[in-house]
């Protein structure tokens, strides 16, 4: 299972910073202001080389018994409470604080693992600045500087140490049906799709929001071909979510995404699309998996409502374009069967196997309608390209001076790519690396003086004959 990272700390001590500078966003406000957070925030990390959620909190005071203090306490306990890992973020150059004593008592009860990290450390000596918060008995203080980035990537690495990296031999296996994780806002009728996929009622289904709390796994035949049906609980707004258990519900969303090969978003077409509709699906974007959108309750709605739905979906979820959408009921099971048929579409595009050859000629045919453009006086050169990896589809491509491309034209690769091979309901990820130099290594021969007179005859002589 993917490990959950929580930022603690007291208020302006650079966890929002953190958070951003793990997950490479700036999802999370950044100002030189304390208790600017106040609602959790999750997060995909994207430093360290083995996948994790992020989760941001307010700022920290274990005392406070009423107000927002006491609110954003509360929300801290229970991120606590759902953490494989807590980054206890302290800032060094204000020193160690009263409040940061209160918060280390309260990690050393809860016995979580804690990193106690040292934050805004940069231009300092680290024994020193670290010296006094040994006091906090947490262990060896590690300083950092969120900021500019020192010290964060050998933290992430050291502190997920002890979980496995991804196996090669396990992406490389493909598997013999597709796992699909049912998402979306609580009360959309995601229990209610899963019962009428299954035929009973398996699962609780009810109206009123967050009657699921954790992700349930069921084994299901439909139409004679099996899938993993794996129904979750409703991922409601930030600062919606107040019991305990359905906060630790959205880690274990995030993680049923994370180990699904196809998603099914289900949105509700009686009330408007969202704006949390849109930050679900840019998660499961975000996470490369291949999916289909279940507009659910169109029984319901009338053709005026219909269209405003379809308007809303056309506008807040345009980014969902390899996808495919389908108007469902789930109470009454009508639409179903399209939506499976396209689960299918999108769980073999992600599987797909690319040809070496196939792909090196699409990538020809791309820069022969579209070269990549100049940077400076250099055009970038791209040589072939080959299959790296599945669900989502990655294609590695080889060439000089790479790092000079947009990401204008590598988005206009990949749809080359997905028009090419056909691959409808899943994005796919195009990664360019740089070719070596042959003759980067090679030591330049000394020539002796005979050799570098007969050289300097041989130029005097092509230019007299050649005139260059």
């Amino acid at each position: 299972m993917i490990p959950t990272i929580v930022l603690v700390g007291r208020p302006n001590v650079g966890k929002s910073t953190l958070f951003n500078r793990l997950t490479r966003t700036r999802d999370a406000i950044v100002a030189d202001m304390p208790g600017l957070t106040r609602d959790r925030h999750y997060g995909r990390g994207r430093m360290g080389e083995k996948p994790y959620i992020v989760v941001d909190t307010g700022g920290f005071e274990p005392v406070a018994k009423e107000g927002i203090l006491s609110e954003m306490a509360r929300q801290a306990r229970e991120a606590i409470a759902e953490a494989d890992v807590v980054f206890f973020v302290v800032d060094g150059r204000a020193g160690l604080a009263p409040q940061d004593k209160r918060i280390a008592t309260l990690l050393r009860e809860r016995g979580v693992p804690v990193w106690l990290v040292v934050n805004k450390t940069e231009g300092m000596n680290e024994s020193v600045v670290t010296a006094e918060f040994h006091e906090l008995a947490l262990g060896q203080p590690h300083a950092i500087s969120a900021a500019h980035g020192e010290g964060v990537r050998q933290l992430v690495e050291d502190a997920l140490e002890p979980y496995p990296a991804p196996s090669p031999d396990d992406a490389a296996e493909e598997p013999d049906h597709p796992r699909v994780a049912i998402v979306g806002r609580p009360n959309v009728g995601k229990s209610t799709l899963v019962n009428r996929v299954l035929g009973e009622e398996r699962v609780i289904a009810f109206d009123q929001p967050g009657t699921t709390r954790d992700a349930i796994e069921v084994e299901v035949s439909w139409h004679g071909r099996p899938y993993t049906i794996v129904d979750t609980a409703g991922i409601r707004k930030k600062g919606k979510v107040f019991e305990s258990v359905e906060k630790f519900s959205v880690v274990k969303t995030l993680q049923a995404i994370e180990r699904a090969h196809v998603v099914i978003l289900v949105v509700d077409a009686a009330t408007d699309i969202s704006e949390q509709d849109a930050h679900i699906a840019g998660y499961i974007v975000e996470a490369g998996r291949a999916l289909a959108v279940a507009v659910n309750k169109w029984d319901a709605v009338d053709s005026i409502k219909r269209e405003d739905a379809k308007r809303d979906l056309e506008r807040k979820l345009a980014f969902l374009d390899f996808a495919e959408f389908h108007t469902i009921s789930a109470l009454k099971g009508t639409g179903l069967k399209a939506l499976f048929e396209s689960v299918d579409r999108a769980f073999a595009a992600a599987m797909a196997k690319l040809p070496t050859p196939k792909l090196t000629r699409a990538l020809q045919a791309a820069i022969e309608k579209q070269q990549p453009p100049l940077a400076g006086k250099i055009r970038p050169k791209l040589r072939y390209a080959h299959q790296g990896g599945h669900n989502p589809p990655v294609v590695v491509i080889h060439g000089t001076s790479v790092a000079a491309i947009k990401d204008t034209y590598r988005r206009y690769l990949e749809n080359t790519f997905i028009k090419v091979f056909k691959l409808k309901g899943t994005p796919l990820r195009v990664e360019l690396r740089q070719g070596s130099n042959p003759f980067e290594n090679r030591k330049r021969s000394i020539l002796t003086p005979r050799q570098e007179a007969k050289k300097r005859r041989e130029r005097r002589h092509n230019k007299k004959t050649y005139g260059s």
